[in-house]
């Protein structure tokens, strides 16, 4: 017959007094549960006799080792072991206590329960409260500034914490019990005219009060999620703090403040803008008119082409009207600063704009005798680099930061200086939010708004990493809460967007290598993969890089790989003679043509072979200068007859951002990028607000190479949502010599085998 052991607890009003219970053993029948008596009875009575305990000869064997067992478990039970009869211990308080940190789980888990009677309650629970810590006792009252700035998340001095909020009985202590709580020498209290068991950690908790104090931000990004910062700074967080998060009044307030700014009534346009906003634009407007008065910084990722440069300055001149006083500083690439200075010509005439960029840049005589709008100032993400410190010198009211994915790295000097230059309020203007992955959003949103998402390593291990893995689908919907009412998407696609952009059609050109490509594609593999196979760690990644690398520049032209500046350009690429075929057409037609590559070395072939042919073009890349990149883009916008210039030929990274080109009808991308947000930016230039024509996108890919695989890559990636993107090329470098050979052989049934489009190698 087999039996367990469970241990019951007693206790009279001496012992709880001195903090002191009984722990008494029973013995329960395996087959009958309900058949159950002291331990001392097996030791005492005979089963046989009547009114015996009723188990069998072999209960007692069996009973000390279920005791020997438990006491294996939790060591205080070997007083028991020691007795003649196993009959009872008392436990004195410090015995209590390590009963409920350490004994009961343990246990619990050797399937021993322990017992506790009705009049020794143990419904004593802690909840972390999270809300506004009280002003300090002997604080003046708040004048009317201060009073004003009581509806702001920043207001100063403002900090907030989460403290523990007891509770018997789901009734929560008053200041008086917590007080008693926390003075309780022993590990049973009476309160409330009867005795509680009061667990060590609620009284630790009790005695703490304030788990840690919070910045605003932080106390708000934990009331959007119910989970927080504790989790994301403090490795020795209380659990109880991260299960059950209560959000106290004033922060409930401000959270439902800013999840309702995306819906709150649109502000009026400012009389001060020469434009009529579209609905969505208002909307954009209004939302960042009330996170900005909150001193809360934004993210507006509408799609390229959407009019986030009207939206801004529709804003600057909005806290213009409502009493700011300080200039707007705007960080831009180089390419954009004479769009910026246009645009506010256009639609703000008369508000001061200067360049705060070349050698004879200052900000002396800025705020000197300022009297109306004092303006804006625009400079590049290179000059601030060089100038943050006079920069920081400025109280600037709006620090907005244009195309904001070149701070995505946030260990960059341009990021580091960038976060160094301090406003009222910070707005990130991108349409591609995150390019690679979600570590690109939180540089983002943390130069915006810092705090919000955490560190960067604990925002890896908290959202990111189950996020981009596919595991955890809930993280996705759970980061999308905390970051919806800080970043601002909407699409060219949406409903009510964008209905006038005319149709857009996207056309996949799968190519040929010629027969000089395959054998120059086949050899590089082959020599570079036995260099692979044979290096260390360290090499082997910039080997990789190289091996991906070159074979995009001999799917390109066999001139691009060998580095040939002269020669014949027609016939060794089905890229060229598409394109050719292409232009030819859209001439023909009356169009204007957009020529994207990722290599400049690819551009100056084209521009060769354009040249060569007569058709009347441009080439844009990172070294032209700014003055002729403006220029540049005004000759191809106004196509003036002694300026055609129908094709525009530009580097991807150059070109690919922040440039108005809607006289352009046909956008051809001659080589993939690993990120179909780049590649779809780079169509934006033409498909765009203000584009009245249908737009055709040519997308050129060799079939059984690298380019095809990464075409197959990039559809994975549109299908994902836009918080899971891949890595792109470094990504690539961590496969396996197995796997990267898989990646770059060429398929010869699909590449079109001995194509004879080309000659073979002299």
């Amino acid at each position: 017959q087999l039996v367990t052991v469970s241990l019951r607890v007693e206790a009279d009003e001496e012992e709880l007094v001195a903090g002191a219970v009984r722990l008494v053993p029973q013995v329960h029948d395996e087959r009958n549960p309900l058949h159950v008596c002291d331990a001392a009875l097996l030791w005492t009575q005979d089963p046989g006799e009547p009114g015996g305990h009723g188990f069998g000869d072999r209960a007692r064997t069996h009973a000390l080792v279920a005791l020997r067992a438990a006491a294996d478990t939790w060591p205080v039970l070997e007083r028991l072991l020691e007795l003649r009869v196993p009959d009872e211990i008392t436990l004195d308080a410090e015995e209590l206590v390590s009963l409920l940190e350490v004994g009961v789980g343990a246990l619990g888990q050797r399937g021993v329960d322990v017992l506790w009677p009705r009049s020794l309650g143990r419904d004593l629970t802690a909840t972390a409260v999270l809300d506004a810590r009280p002003a300090p006792p002997g604080r003046a009252a708040p004048g009317p500034r201060e009073e004003a700035l009581q509806d702001s998340i920043l207001a100063p001095d403002q900090l907030f914490a989460f403290r523990w909020q007891v509770a018997l009985h789901g009734d929560p202590l008053t200041e008086e019990e917590m007080e008693q709580l926390a003075g309780a020498a022993a590990p049973v209290l009476r309160l409330r005219g009867g005795w509680t068991v009061v667990d060590p950690a609620v009284a630790r908790k009790a005695r703490q009060r304030m788990v840690r104090s919070l910045s605003a931000v932080e106390a708000l990004a934990t009331a959007l999620t119910g989970v927080g910062v504790v989790e994301r700074r403090r490795a020795d967080a209380e659990p109880a703090a991260l299960e059950q998060v209560v959000v106290g009044a004033s922060l409930l307030k401000m959270r439902d403040r800013i999840t309702q700014a995306a819906v709150r009534a649109p502000v009026e346009t400012p009389p001060g803008l020469r434009a009529t906003l579209r609905d969505y634009q208002r909307h954009g407007l209004t939302w960042l008119a009330e996170m900005t008065s909150l001193g809360l910084g934004a993210c507006l990722a509408d799609d390229m082409g959407l009019g986030k440069t009207v939206t801004l300055i529709a804003l600057h001149l909005h806290r213009h009207d409502e009493g700011a006083t300080g200039p707007t500083l705007v960080v831009c690439p180089t390419s954009l600063l004479g769009n910026w200075e246009a645009e506010i010509a256009r639609f703000a005439p008369g508000v001061p704009v200067r360049r705060f960029h070349g050698g004879q840049r200052s900000l002396d005589d800025l705020e000197a005798g300022l009297t109306g709008d004092p303006g804006f100032v625009l400079t590049t993400y290179g000059t601030m680099r060089v100038s943050h410190e006079q920069l920081a010198g400025v109280a600037w009211d709006l620090v907005v930061a244009d195309e904001a994915q070149h701070v995505k790295n946030p260990r960059s000097a341009t990021a580091r200086h960038l976060r160094r230059i301090p406003s009222r309020a910070r707005v990130a203007l991108t349409g591609t939010p995150v390019e690679n992955d979600l570590t690109e959003l939180w540089a983002i949103l943390d130069w915006a708004t810092p705090g919000l998402l955490g560190s960067r390593n604990a925002f890896r291990k908290v959202w990111a990493a189950p996020i981009e893995s596919g595991l955890e689908p809930t993280k996705a919907r759970q980061f999308a809460d905390l970051v919806e009412p800080f970043l601002l998407r909407r699409r060219k696609s949406d409903p009510g967007i964008a209905p006038e952009l005319p149709a857009k059609t996207e056309t996949d050109h799968p190519l040929s290598l010629t027969r000089e490509q395959t054998v120059l594609y086949e050899a590089f593999v082959r020599d570079t993969m036995e260099r692979i196979e044979r290096a260390d760690e360290e090499t082997r990644r910039g080997l990789v890089l190289a091996l991906l690398t070159g074979l995009k520049q001999i799917c390109n032209h066999p001139a691009h790989f060998l580095k040939q500046s002269g020669g014949r350009v027609a016939g060794r690429s089905e890229k060229i003679d598409l394109l050719d075929e292409l232009l030819s057409t859209v001439l023909a037609e009356g169009g204007a043509a957009l020529v994207f590559t990722q290599y400049v070395a690819m551009a100056r072939l084209v521009e060769s072979h354009l040249s060569a042919q007569g058709i009347a073009h441009q080439f844009l890349h990172g070294g032209t200068p700014v003055r002729e990149r403006e220029a540049m883009v005004r000759r191809f916008q106004d196509a003036a007859p002694d300026e055609p210039a129908p094709v525009f030929l530009l580097s991807l990274k150059a070109g690919g951002t922040g440039l108005n080109l809607t006289r352009a009808d046909h956008v051809v991308h001659l080589d993939r990028w690993w990120n179909p947000a780049v590649e779809e930016q780079a169509t934006d230039r033409a498909y765009r607000i203000g584009q009245t024509r249908p737009v055709q996108v040519h997308r050129m890919t060799t079939r059984g190479t690298i380019e095809e695989k990464v075409a197959e890559l990039l559809a994975r990636k549109r299908a994902l949502a836009d918080a899971v993107l891949g890595g792109g090329e470094a990504a690539l470098t961590q496969l396996s010599n197995e796997e990267l050979r898989d990646l770059v052989t060429l398929r010869r049934d699909a590449a079109g085998g001995d194509a004879s489009g080309g000659p073979d190698l002299p």
